[in-house]
């Protein structure tokens, strides 16, 4: 893969402002690997989520973003020369499922919110079935991720990879999914779980 200057520089340049803002922490970076075709699937809260969910590793996150975000001339320009790619929500867009499955075949790390929107509140939404098509198509392993607000910090936790089989795959159909829509959502909460666990524990001592 050849590497995105521009994306590295403005990830760089942005890193200081975000850490200060939002008191970042990174939980299992090493569960992702430095190499090969994965998917991150985190949950969805605010917009700047991809930078902050990046910020993170030392390899580039590609994700779907929504197309009226590439209405702006300026700001379309800017996202795609991150990486990013316009994608139509509600609706069966091919050509944007296509680009990210040629973009896992050449061994890429992209990033798709399994909620398909953000959440307005802490709480989780019913998972969308963009990541668990993606994955079936490409055999691509999937990264769950959770970010959560703790004692005004948030914290982003990158989960173990899950494989096709552990998502519940065997010939793939609207079931399954579904299904593999549902475990690696449940990964994700698991993850909150933790974190919360963690901090209580911290906090009691």
């Amino acid at each position: 893969m050849k590497r995105n200057h521009f994306y590295f520089f403005w990830r760089a340049f942005l890193k200081p402002f975000f850490f200060l803002k939002y008191r970042m922490k990174y939980v299992g970076v090493e569960n992702v690997p430095e190499s090969g075709a994965y998917i991150l699937a985190p949950n969805h809260r605010r917009a700047a989520d991809p930078i902050i969910l990046g910020m993170g590793l030392k390899r580039e996150v590609q994700f779907m973003a929504k197309e009226e975000l590439f209405k702006n001339k300026f700001i379309g320009w800017f996202l795609r020369k991150l990486g990013a790619f316009p994608v139509s929500r509600g609706k069966a867009d091919t050509g944007s499922i296509r680009h990210f499955e040629n973009s896992l075949e050449e061994g890429n790390l992209i990033g798709i919110f399994i909620e398909g929107t953000r959440s307005k509140d802490d709480n989780f939404l019913p998972p969308k079935n963009g990541v668990s098509l993606i994955a079936w198509d490409t055999k691509t392993p999937v990264i769950p991720v959770c970010h959560t607000t703790i004692n005004n910090r948030l914290v982003m936790h990158y989960g173990k990879p899950i494989s096709l089989e552990e998502m519940g795959f065997d010939k793939g159909g609207a079931r399954e999914f579904r299904t593999a829509s549902r475990n690696i959502m449940d990964r994700i909460k698991a993850l909150r779980e933790e974190d919360l666990a963690a901090a209580e524990a911290k906090q009691n001592g």
